[in-house]
């Protein structure tokens, strides 16, 4: 399986973006998905996830700013990111939160203040 992200990019405070994750090799439609984020000298951490049945998780950190969704069609997860702050500056990765695969190498969000 691959995992393509991209859509990162600098904002200030404030900015959104729209995060894509690419996925290829496997069933798209069938997995749960999610959005990690991992900011520098911390752990990993779950910011959002999306069943295959589409529902949803948002860490509370996140809710009300970001919303995550899927195209099955297009095979690819997205993650809207709204009124962003700078604790959002991490690099953003996509993998399945339930059988994880091989992880990518992320895209960047660095947010100004």
């Amino acid at each position: 399986v691959q995992l393509v992200e991209s859509g990162g990019g600098l904002v200030q405070t404030g900015g959104s973006l729209r995060l894509a994750c690419a996925v290829s090799g496997t069933a798209f439609s069938i997995n749960d998905m999610g959005w990690y984020r991992q900011a520098p000298g911390l752990q990993r951490e779950l910011v959002a996830s999306i069943t295959a049945g589409g529902h949803t998780y948002l860490a509370d950190s996140v809710k009300g700013r970001f919303y995550i969704s899927r195209d099955n069609a297009k095979e690819t997860l997205y993650l809207q990111q709204n009124s962003l702050l700078a604790e959002d500056t991490a690099v953003y990765y996509c993998n399945n939160p339930v059988h994880p695969w091989d992880w990518g190498r992320g895209t960047q969000v660095t947010v100004s203040s």
